[in-house]
C-alpha cells in the first residue's frame, strides 16, 4: 500500500503547563493548569494530514513504558499507519515539558529518550520507500544520521519535505547540507532561518542561498505576520488569519499539514500556503498541538 505521507521524527508525550508567566532567571511563576497530549513535530503534522483524509504513516521510536503505549495508541486512533514504529525494550519514551502563558507564548524542555537512538538498521526501508512524500523533522541527537542514511536509499520520485526546527537550525547550514541536498520542500520559520544563516545578508540573499541547494519550494513561516512562499520564480507574502490565539504550540506543524495537503491536492504554492495559514489558525485557538486541527470538509471551504 502506497501512503501519501510518512513522517520521520521524534515522538513525544507533551506535558503542557498553563502558567501566569514564562519565568526568566531568578523569577517565579505559578502553574494554573496541566494538559497532557501526544506530540513531536512530525507526528503533529502527520496527524493533521490524517484528519484531512490522507493515507499517512510514521517512522519513529518508543520505549516499553506508559508514555510509549500512549503515543502508539494515539497514532492508531488518528488512523495513522504505525507499521514503521520501532519499539525498544529498554530506555524511556520522549517527553516534552511546555509552559504556556495567557498570551500563547511558550517555553519548551525536551527529554528525547529513545528518540535519539534510531539506527538505519532498525528502519523498515520498504515501508519508508512506499510513500509520495516523506516529511522530516529534527532530533536532539544522533538519529539525524539515520535520516541522512534513509534519504540515500529511497527512490528519487519521493518528495522530501523538511522542517528543521530550532535545534537543527542552530547547528548552521553546513551541518544540514546532506539533508538539504535531497530536500524538495523546506518549511522553516523566520527565527530558524536566521539561525541557519546568521549572516548580515538580507532576506533575498538567504532565500537564494537556500534555493541553491536544489530546494524546489521554500516556505518561511512568520507567526502572526503570516508566511512567505517561493519556488524561485514566484514569491508570495500571505497574511495570517486574525483569530484569538490561546496557544502557539504546534502552529508551525499545523501549517505544514495544510501546505503539504494543498500540494498533494494539486494546488499552486500560493493556495497551499493559504491552506497552511488556515490550518495553523485553527490550531492556535485551542490548547495543545493537535486539539484544534480541522477536518477535510472545513479546510476544503478555504478559498
Amino acid at each position: 500500500m502506497t501512503l501519501d505521507v510518512i513522517g520521520f521524527g521524534a515522538l513525544n508525550l507533551d506535558r503542557l503547563f498553563q502558567v501566569n508567566q514564562i519565568a526568566c532567571k531568578d523569577e517565579e511563576g505559578h502553574i494554573i493548569n496541566l494538559n497532557e497530549s501526544c506530540g513531536g513535530s512530525a507526528a503533529n503534522t502527520i496527524i493533521g494530514l490524517a484528519r484531512l483524509g490522507l493515507e499517512t504513516g510514521f517512522v519513529g521510536k518508543i520505549a516499553n513504558d506508559r508514555e510509549g503505549e500512549t503515543l502508539l495508541r494515539n497514532l492508531q486512533k488518528e488512523d495513522v499507519n504505525t507499521e514503521g514504529i520501532i519499539k525498544s525494550p529498554t530506555g524511556r519514551s520522549g517527553t516534552v515539558h511546555g509552559y504556556v502563558d495567557f498570551k500563547g507564548q511558550r517555553a519548551l524542555y525536551v527529554d528525547p529518550g529513545v528518540n535519539d537512538e534510531i539506527t538505519i538498521e532498525e528502519i523498515n526501508l520498504k515501508y519508508a520507500s512506499d510513500a509520495k512524500v516523506i516529511h522530516l523533522t529534527s532530533f536532539v541527537g544522533g538519529s539525524t544520521k539515520s535520516q541522512e542514511a534513509l534519504l540515500e536509499t529511497i527512490p528519487e520520485q519521493i518528495t522530501v519535505s523538511l522542517d528543521p526546527g530550532m535545534i537543527n537550525a542552530s547547528k548552521g547550514i553546513k551541518a544540514l547540507e546532506t539533508i538539504l541536498q535531497r530536500t524538495d520542500i523546506l518549511l522553516i520559520n523566520q527565527g530558524e532561518l536566521d539561525l541557519l544563516l546568521p549572516s548580515k545578508e538580507g532576506q533575498d540573499v538567504k532565500i537564494s542561498t537556500i534555493l541553491n541547494y536544489g530546494i524546489k519550494i521554500l516556505v518561511i513561516k512568520q507567526g502572526k505576520k503570516g508566511c512567505l512562499v517561493t519556488d524561485g520564480v514566484k514569491t508570495y507574502l500571505l497574511d495570517a488569519y486574525d483569530v484569538d490565539c490561546r496557544d502557539t504550540t504546534g502552529a508551525g506543524d499545523a501549517f505544514n499539514s495544510g501546505f503539504i495537503y494543498g500540494l498533494l491536492e494539486g494546488k499552486k504554492i500560493k493556495e497551499a500556503a493559504m491552506i497552511g495559514n488556515f490550518v495553523a489558525s485553527c490550531c492556535v485557538q485551542e490548547l495543545g498541538a493537535t486539539t484544534g486541527l480541522p477536518s477535510k470538509s472545513k479546510v476544503d471551504k478555504v478559498r
